[in-house]
């Protein structure tokens, strides 16, 4: 078992909000840079630039979780992390079944796919930064129809977040943790298992914020185990 640290929720260039610089390659050498040692990649509505993510991390041997950040229809963000990438695109499908709208780069910004390298291989229209018409339940059982790990996003922000748009966490939803901006949050009050994320947008936030998961290898099943704190694994 080792302690070992972890980023959960990066965005690409794909995501409107996030820098043209999130691309694929930059993304796997600042987080090897700052220390970390395994990622998420968590675009909102879209997983469109995680292969090319995952191919640059086995490439400088950075694991990279296969994520989406699914905006449920009361504007509520939840990360969605998955063993392969196959099980991801289960839920894109989905998301996109349940995404209304098209993108305006003028008002919302380019929605850019890239490759392993960083070269542009094309664009999405989708209106990726709106609510899709998933309720927040019907997203969390999404989420773990295809065996993922759902985690609230951002619960100590005002906006999008599960706190800040409801007031509370529904009784009975099955979320596997909360996350906050900061390790010193005093959100663990909710009961729930806490994982601290960069949500970074831009290159020099990866890794301002990160979980320390006590594990045996790098992967979403140890991080499973992790946050249910069972055979010895825990968040540290």
């Amino acid at each position: 078992m080792r302690k070992v640290r972890v980023d959960l929720h990066l965005h690409t260039c794909l995501s409107p909000c996030a820098d043209d610089q999130m691309q694929a390659k930059a993304i796997v050498e600042q987080a090897k840079k700052v220390g970390l040692d395994m990622i998420g990649v968590c675009d909102h509505n879209s997983a469109e630039n995680v292969a090319a993510v995952v191919e640059a991390g086995r490439r400088e041997g950075l694991p990279v979780i296969p994520g989406m950040e699914v905006t449920s229809a009361e504007e509520v963000h939840v990360l969605g992390l998955f063993n392969t990438e196959r099980d991801l695109m289960h839920l894109q499908d989905t998301v996109y079944e349940n995404l209304p709208g098209e993108n305006c780069e003028q008002a919302f910004g380019p929605q850019t796919i890239v490759d392993e390298w960083g070269r542009v291989v094309g664009s999405s229209s989708r209106l990726l930064i709106g609510a899709t018409t998933l309720t927040l339940e019907q997203v969390v059982e999404a989420i773990h129809r295809w065996e993922g790990l759902a985690i609230a996003s951002h619960i100590d922000r005002e906006r999008f977040s599960l706190i800040g748009q409801l007031g509370f966490i529904p009784e009975g939803l099955e979320l596997d943790a909360l996350e906050v901006s900061t390790s010193s949050s005093p959100e663990q009050r909710y009961g729930y298992p806490i994982v601290s994320s960069s949500d970074a947008h831009f290159l020099e936030d990866i890794g301002k914020s990160f979980t320390c998961f006590v594990i045996d290898d790098l992967s979403l099943d140890e991080i499973k185990k992790a946050v249910r704190n069972e055979l010895g694994r825990r968040v540290a």
